[in-house]
């Protein structure tokens, strides 16, 4: 079910011409290919909704970050006991629900072995769909995101059926398609419990005819094992995510020596292009940094990936002094804003076809104002 840019017609249906690029020689097919994802828009991808302004994975966090403009909305996917999927950036929650504040799920706290690490907490896949349902959600960056505070206690946490229908809402309010952009977390933990995120997700997806190519959606994993599956399952997008540390969870469980770095390779990327479509890359991948966090010249990876005709979407850009590059940080204070257009424009001139971010607005914001230089 690989498919190549070529046939994406998600691709087609929300990226619109938008920047000018100087004269290529026909005689260089992957100059022609970077050329057309030059007249691209790239794609903005609200990173757990506008999880800058709303406690992340939250129906409010993802309909401000449509209404900001993004094209996607990112939930990260774990189950519930009954075998929902629900959207939590991970399954232990006391970090970003009330739980802990709940006396009757108290004996429910627990230490579980994830993905190799210790970890200590209350985990969805211990409570029923209702019983999630009686919790509410909190920041997860208080001190970083103070504001964000004042929601705390408002929301429900949302299942995967919720976020698509508020997509479907919001989208035809706004007249325009909205996509969803799902990441499996923690796959081989979930099956070894009896709880396979993949069945339940295509399921969803069937239920709801968002099955095909030109279905506006991507699936992310940190794992290379359960995209493969998937690859053989749905005809949607995939994407593979790739950290600059570390290597993927099923690679560990596998005996596969490969790391995130070997797959950022050419062989690693000519892999990843005969299941996926497009890569997630963290973008220290792409522009690395120093010890003191100042940038780096930039790889290869976008031009690499590009070849093997995929395409490249980064995370995360937050616009906070402490996520951002020495380069683009403004003043002392950590937590306030620093040049986050910079950044964007940086990464986007690198050919990127699409960003994850925190602040969709500031995306937004940026792209167009590319497109208009």
């Amino acid at each position: 079910m690989r498919r190549t840019l070529s046939t994406l017609g998600v691709a087609s249906a929300l990226l619109a011409a938008a920047v000018a690029v100087p004269t290529i020689s026909a005689a260089d097919p992957v100059a022609r290919a970077d050329h057309a994802r030059a007249n691209d828009r790239p794609i903005v991808i609200g990173h757990r909704g506008a999880s800058g302004y709303r406690p992340e994975h939250t129906l409010e966090a993802y309909r401000l970050a449509i209404r900001m403009g993004a094209d996607y909305i990112e939930p990260d996917l774990v189950s519930t006991s009954d075998g929902v999927l629900v959207a939590r950036h991970e399954n232990e929650i006391s970090g970003t629900t009330d739980v802990a504040a709940h006396p009757e799920f108290a004996a429910r706290k627990a230490t579980k072995t994830i993905d190799g690490v210790a970890v200590t907490g209350w985990f969805t896949e211990d409570f029923t769909l209702t019983e999630l349902k009686t919790l509410r959600a909190k920041e997860r960056l208080p001190q970083v995101r103070v504001a964000n505070t004042a929601f705390d206690g408002r929301f429900e946490v949302p299942t995967l059926q919720e976020v698509i229908d508020l997509a479907r809402t919001e989208g035809r309010a706004r007249g325009r398609t909205i996509g969803i952009y799902p990441e499996t977390k923690h796959p081989s933990y979930f099956a070894s419990i009896g709880l396979a995120l993949e069945e339940p997700l295509v399921r969803v997806l069937r239920q709801n005819k968002l099955s095909d190519r030109k279905a506006p959606v991507f699936i992310q994993s940190f794992e290379t094992a359960n995209l493969r599956k998937l690859n053989r399952m749905i005809d949607v997008n995939l994407a593979q995510l790739l950290d600059a540390t570390g290597r993927p969870y099923d690679f560990t469980v596998a005996g596969d020596t490969r790391t995130y770095q070997d797959l950022a390779q050419p062989a690693g990327l000519k892999w990843i292009a005969a299941y996926a479509d497009g890569i997630g890359a963290n973008k220290n991948l792409i522009v690395p940094r120093d010890a003191s966090g100042a940038l780096l010249a930039p790889t290869n990876v976008v031009r690499d990936a590009h070849r093997e005709r995929l395409l490249v979407h980064s995370w995360t850009f937050r616009a906070e002094n402490q996520f951002l590059p020495v380069d683009f940080r403004i003043g002392a204070d950590p937590n306030a804003r620093g040049d986050i257009t910079a950044e964007y424009e940086l990464f986007l001139g690198l050919g990127l076809d699409g960003v994850f971010t925190d602040h969709p607005d500031t995306a937004v914001a940026a792209r167009a104002g590319l497109a208009t230089s």
